[in-house]
């Protein structure tokens, strides 16, 4: 082929067939998107908190309680990981209580009503439902993944 030949990349479709192509595109796409985001993906198996603990959730948002705590490991260090207290020993939803509705020297007391403690703890039980954090004993595979003991 010599240099200054150009390639038709047209060739072969008609315009009905590539507008075919792309309506049926967009309607896929759009469809995918609206089926992951309605959230039906494993809906049957969920752990997502709902009900109370789903008002739990946006108060441990609303009072940017990540900023101090804990998740899985993941946001603040000047609190504890708030993963596993509600089935710590020791703790529990009593212990919970008293600190959401005193506060302590480092938390502040945000002066909450009995509804939203209640709302709080039933995210943290929900959240403790879903599994341990830190993961203590593991291993990692040969080829990268980590496994619990």
């Amino acid at each position: 082929m010599a240099s200054n030949e150009q390639i038709d990349i047209n060739a072969g479709f008609s315009k009905p067939l590539k507008i075919f192509i792309v309506t049926l595109t967009v309607v896929l796409f759009s469809g995918y998107t609206l089926w992951i985001d309605t959230g039906n993906i494993g809906s049957e198996k969920s752990h997502l908190a709902k009900g109370i603990a789903a008002e739990g959730k946006l108060l441990f948002q609303k009072y940017n309680c990540q900023a101090c705590h804990q998740i899985y490991g993941l946001g603040g260090y000047m609190g504890p990981d708030l993963t596993n207290v509600y089935s710590a020993p020791g703790k529990g939803p009593v212990y919970m209580a008293t600190l959401l509705k005193n506060g302590t020297y480092r938390m502040p007391n945000f002066n909450l009503d009995k509804h939203a403690i209640s709302a709080l703890i039933s995210y943290l039980a929900t959240v403790d439902s879903t599994g341990n954090s830190p993961l203590r004993n593991y291993k990692i595979s040969w080829y990268g993944s980590i496994e619990s003991q």
